[in-house]
């Protein structure tokens, strides 16, 4: 069942959004040469304590980490550990929190030093690609018009959608119906109302579309090896357009 969300409501997910927002400031800035992706977990999980926050990622379906540290070939679904980030690695961290019992969840790809210039655009396109989703988040608009704008612009610079993997509604659970493919086609499926809030996350393949799951049962990788990047937003429907809930304050 979609669940539409109250004004009030809205509000709660938009504090929970604001930790968010404020871990993945944090762990960018430490996402530095030498960093473990374990280095950011715990940068995250100070953010959480910091301003009494309880994790979403934390022990689901018994995920170790509150935080998805996912770097070059690995799609989502990062386990912290040990590897160690290089300079010229690109690396994605996915970030959730609750506050009051609201969710929220985003993610953000960056580069570790400087990477080439193929590593960047794949960056920029995604980051590009989650806009022009989140562009389509009004009352009217159908979810088929999220994801296709989401793939027009992924296909446009040669690049190439994940679908096993795709965002999600949410709310007083990390994931609600509905989910929220990113291709198409446009003007088919659930029609967008104010109230409904979508996590919406793109995730692209520099290579082949297709992936595979590590042996630890978590780690989501590109079949073909090459680089991936993931962006996310949690946003609102509301009668003004998309409201975006996990920006800083």
């Amino acid at each position: 069942m979609v669940l539409r969300k109250s004004p009030e409501q809205i509000a709660h997910m938009r504090r929970a959004g604001r930790v968010v927002a404020e871990m993945h400031e944090e762990c960018v800035r430490a996402a530095r040469p030498g960093a473990t992706t374990a280095d950011l977990d715990r940068v995250a999980r100070a953010v959480l304590e910091r301003r009494g926050a309880r994790s979403n990622f934390l022990g689901y379906h018994g995920f170790p980490g509150v935080a998805c540290i996912s770097p070059n070939e690995v799609v989502v679904h990062g386990i912290p550990g040990p590897r160690v980030l290089e300079e010229g690695d690109i690396v994605s961290i996915d970030c959730g929190a609750i506050v009051d019992g609201w969710h929220a969840d985003a993610a953000v790809t960056v580069p570790v030093g400087r990477v080439d210039d193929r590593s960047q655009q794949l960056i920029d396109v995604t980051r590009e690609a989650l806009a022009a989703a989140i562009g389509q988040v009004r009352a009217g608009n159908r979810l088929g018009d999220v994801g296709a704008a989401c793939e027009a612009v992924v296909r446009r610079a040669g690049f190439s959608v994940v679908r096993e993997y795709v965002g999600h509604g949410i709310g007083t659970a990390m994931h609600e119906a509905p989910d929220v493919p990113n291709h198409g086609p446009a003007g088919r499926g659930l029609r967008l109302r104010e109230g409904l809030v979508l996590a919406i996350e793109p995730m692209v393949s520099a290579g082949d579309a297709r992936t595979r799951v590590l042996d630890d049962g978590w780690t989501v990788v590109t079949a073909d090896g090459s680089r991936a990047a993931h962006f996310e937003h949690t946003v609102a429907v509301t009668a003004d357009g998309p409201e975006i809930l996990t920006l800083p304050a």
